[in-house]
Order: structure tokens, then sequence, then C-alpha cells
């Protein structure tokens, strides 16, 4: 007995290091829709980055753009870029907001950009204490917003069902990422990301055993071609994929979200399946409208006009329920 033990022991480790050392994620086709749209933004009024200390001594980086109009009681927002990218990303849409009135500022979330070694944090949970000591450290005007596209509106739903999301006033979700098996992901979210299943699968079982020295391996990698990669992030560790997102269990953070929020997606969305959205709200309870904006595709909801005044009529919306 004891024998055939060890011997299935010996076959389950085997197994579990073969997982971990040869199940990462493969490198993707560079998809052209994702990343080429950004060639054509001017980036010569980009703010230049701004830092606060974390609790952990490291300085993050993050981009202000003041209200261009003096509309009393506007509050801020706080935008949260997708995966791979930096708070540049957000560039066009953080000038909307500011010409209409906002204050607002954008984040280079830890494992991008000038926040951090890319594609690494340290535990899971970390994104979440840094967004914290942001608005500690930097005390944005209220009433204020999060607002978060893609991987970052995932993590935004994630904050939003913790119990620090009355840190923020409202929450604006755009095309927000909900989990890998969500049935609002296309398959490979499209083509934009590869996944090593096998690895992630291995170090979750670990990290039930509270063993996270393989933390740091690549789980995710991203569609970007060799130019980009000299700006963008184009694979994940383990921890930073299991922060920059909603917990497991995205429906628990659906439904623990108790501050106003709203979604908002391109109808022609070819990372996740648009119409799929209001399904998955009505799995969790929650009677909030999903604005589609017609003709619109993934990149675009951050760049098109017509994208972003969706998004301002969005907080303007917001602001009335508060």
């Amino acid at each position: 007995m004891k024998q055939t033990f060890l011997v299935s022991l010996g076959v389950l480790v085997a197994i579990t290091g073969a997982a971990i050392f040869f199940g990462g994620p493969v490198t993707p086709h560079p998809m052209s829709s994702i990343t080429d749209p950004f060639d054509s933004v001017d980036f010569a009024d980009l703010p230049p980055p701004a830092g606060f200390t974390a609790r952990d001594g490291t300085k993050l980086a993050y981009r202000t753009y003041p209200s261009k109009t003096a509309i009393p009681n506007q509050g801020s927002v706080v935008l949260v870029h997708g995966s791979s990218a930096t708070s540049s990303s957000m560039h066009p849409m953080a000038k909307a907001l500011s010409a209409a009135g906002y204050q607002v500022y954008a984040l280079d979330i830890r494992g991008h950009g000038g926040s951090g070694r890319k594609g690494q944090i340290a535990y899971i949970g970390q994104l979440e204490d840094d967004l914290a000591d942001f608005m500690r450290a930097v005390s944005p005007p209220k009433p204020v917003t999060l607002a978060g596209f893609s991987s970052g509106g995932g993590f935004a739903v994630r904050f939003a069902g913790s119990d620090r999301q009355r840190l923020f006033d409202s929450y604006l979700l755009l095309a927000p990422f909900l989990s890998h098996d969500a049935p609002t992901v296309r398959p490979d979210s499209g083509g934009w990301a590869s996944v090593g299943l096998p690895r992630i699968i291995a170090l979750a079982t670990l990290n039930r055993f509270g063993i996270r020295t393989f933390n740091f391996l690549p789980v995710l990698r991203f569609a970007v071609n060799e130019k980009a990669k000299a700006i963008l992030t184009s694979e994940y560790s383990y921890a930073l994929t299991m922060n920059f997102g909603p917990q497991r269990d995205y429906l628990a953070d659906l439904r623990n979200m108790h501050q106003p929020f709203r979604i908002l997606i391109g109808e022609n969305d070819e990372v996740y399946y648009a119409q799929r959205f209001a399904e998955v709200l009505k799995q969790a309870g929650k009677d909030t409208p999903v604005t589609m904006v017609p003709g619109v595709d993934h990149i675009q909801l951050i760049l098109s006009p017509v994208a972003l005044e969706r998004s301002i009529e969005a907080l303007r919306n917001l602001r009335s329920h508060q």
C-alpha cells in the first residue's frame, strides 16, 4: 500500500513538474487590430509621468490631465489601461474626459510601463494595495470614478467587488475582461493572448498548498510585434495574470459590487462577444444595462470619438445617480 502511494505521488510530482516547466504559453502571431491603431495617435501632448510611492517603497507611475473647464463638482476619473499596455494608451480618452471637465489620472499598473519590472508583481493582491496607495497619496477630487479598459476593466470589477470598493464613488467598465473561460471571451481572446493552461493549473494547485515559489513564471503571452515590445509588456507572470482581472469567481465579484457602475463595449469587438455581457450580468443578479457602441471594435472603444462621447455620457449618468 505504501509503495503504491509513493509511486502515485511520484507520478503526480512528475506531471506537475512537467506542466510547470513545459506548459507555458506559446507566442501568438501579432494582432494588428490591437497595436496598429495607436500609430495614428498624436502623443505630442502626452503629459510627463509623475510618481507615488507604494507601501513596499517602489515608485509607481501615473499621468495627470487637469480639467479643461471650470465646471464645479465634476470630480475625477482614474484610468486603468488594458493588458500589455501603459498609461499612454489611454491618452485620447484622458484628453476627452479632461475637456469634458474631469480631472483625470492615467496609471501605469505595476508590471507595465514605468511601474516596476515588466510582467511581474510580488504577490497576488499587490495591485489592489497599489491602487489604495495611489488614492491615499494623490487624493483625487471627489466624486471619483475608476474606469478600466479590457483587463483593466476586469481589475476594476475585482476592486469594485472587494471590501475597498467605496474608495471610488462609481465604476466605468470598458469591454471588461472577466475570465479566460467566461462566455464573453472569444477563444484565445480573438488571437490576442496565448494562455499556458497546464502551467496555470499546476501553479494554482501549488498555491493552494501555500507554495508560491514559481509564481514568477510566465503563463500569458500577448500578440505584440517586435517593435511594440519596446513599450508594451509581452508576457505576464502567474501572479500578475491572477491579479490583473477579477477573482476566479467573477460572478461573485459582480454580485458584490454595490457602487454604481456602467458597462460599455464595441459592437464589433473582436476579443469579446459583446452580446453576451447582458446575460452574464443577469446571472450575477444585476440589472445594469450594457451600452453597445455601433461600428466600434475593441481598441476603438478607447480611441473613437463616438465611443469617447459614449463614455462621457456614461460618466454623466453615473454622476446624476450619486
